[in-house]
């Protein structure tokens, strides 16, 4: 993992509230994860359903590392964008789920859902990723 100082920078702005892990709570959001992932991958869904579950188990993976690192956040894009420190995911990665946050709420916020099968491959690949990553940190908790 990466330096958490600045993720202390983080919560002496605000943008984030130290709480100490909770390993109940890591697990839900870890079930929860591997099931939208499993059902994001199911072809008889429509691209908007896998694209929302996709977007959700990502959200749910980095959430979790976040709390495993004693933070949480009510930002959606900040958990993702602390997934540099929190489960030492790229910067190309980061920008990926950014560029998801920005599609789900396009669609959530504006009824706008362009079909991109490329960037849901990318999203369901690097959440794969971040789901293995984030399950060895996990066993430390």
């Amino acid at each position: 993992m990466g330096s958490n100082e600045n993720l202390e920078n983080l919560l002496c702005s605000g943008g984030l509230k130290a709480e100490p892990p909770d390993r109940k709570e890591c697990e839900g959001l870890m079930r929860s994860a591997l099931d939208r992932l499993k059902d994001a991958q199911a072809t008889s869904l429509s691209f908007a359903s896998r694209f929302d579950l996709a977007y959700n188990a990502a959200h749910a993976v980095a959430l979790t590392a976040l709390r495993l690192c004693g933070y949480r956040s009510d930002k959606r894009y900040l958990v993702f964008q602390c997934l540099v420190h929190t489960a030492d995911v790229n910067k190309v990665q980061v920008r990926v789920l950014a560029l998801c946050h920005e599609r789900r709420n396009l669609a959530e916020y504006e009824g706008y859902m362009d079909e991109d099968e490329a960037l849901l491959a990318q999203l369901v690949e690097i959440t794969a990723q971040l789901l293995l990553r984030v399950q060895q940190q996990m066993t430390g908790l």
